[in-house]
């Protein structure tokens, strides 16, 4: 019963972004696994242009997925996505996301949101960071023109696609050096139901990811999944 008000809730909440005025954008979702398939269905829902960008765009895992977006998605070439997109989701594996941050054409004055999470797993099977630093400041290196926003890497796609999963709110902490950008990114969060928490510039990234490594290893300890909620505090 909690958990079918909360859907409610939040259908609502959605509704109303989109008619106070949230404008469509168009996004591509680089790759089509669990995290891109669920962020461009969602995003799809809420009348954005999806265009999936992937090496094989013809194939037909990535035509199910296109198919499953609803009619404003569509699947291009790599490249072919990026270049009409004004935002565009990294949703692919960590290791290969800085390089192709690299090798993307187009990135230029373009928010690029990065929800990867670098990891290596120690002999207990819990996660940690990898390096020092974060994979979002790598990928702003490697695009020094883009507008990288860290988001969306502190929950899992089950819950990317039904909020209403965690059965309370869902707090996304996002960080980046481009205010502006964050402010869209902040909208787009709040259109699929997740309170935006703005925690700061870039560099607080690597905490961003660590949040990663405590939910992950919270479910391999406790075998329960979590969900973060930073509610502000009242006045």
């Amino acid at each position: 019963m909690l958990r079918t008000l909360w859907r409610s809730a939040l259908l609502c909440a959605a509704a109303a972004a989109v008619s106070l005025g949230a404008h469509a954008e168009t996004i591509a979702i680089i790759g089509t696994g669990n995290v891109g398939s669920a962020l461009g269905q969602r995003f799809a829902e809420l009348g954005h242009e999806v265009v999936f960008g992937s090496r094989s765009p013809t194939r037909a895992d990535v035509v199910r997925v296109v198919e499953q977006a609803g009619p404003t998605a569509s699947a291009a070439t790599l490249d072919a996505a990026v270049r009409d997109a004004s935002i565009v989701v990294l949703a692919v594996p960590w290791e290969v996301a800085e390089g192709l941050a690299r090798d993307l054409a187009g990135l230029d004055g373009k928010i690029v949101i990065d929800p990867t999470n670098p990891r290596r797993t120690d002999e207990n099977g819990l996660r940690d960071y990898p390096f020092d630093g974060s994979n979002a400041e790598r990928i702003q290196a490697a695009a020094p023109g883009a507008r990288v926003v860290k988001a969306l890497n502190t929950l899992g796609a089950e819950t990317m696609r039904d909020p209403s999963l965690a059965g309370h709110p869902v707090s996304v902490p996002i960080a980046g050096d481009d205010p502006e950008a964050k402010n869209v990114v902040a909208a787009l969060v709040t259109e699929i139901g997740f309170e935006p928490v703005d925690v700061g510039p870039l560099r607080y990234a690597h905490v961003l990811e660590g949040l990663h490594y405590l939910r992950y290893n919270a479910g391999q300890v406790g075998g329960s999944r979590i969900n973060f909620h930073f509610p502000a505090d009242p006045n």
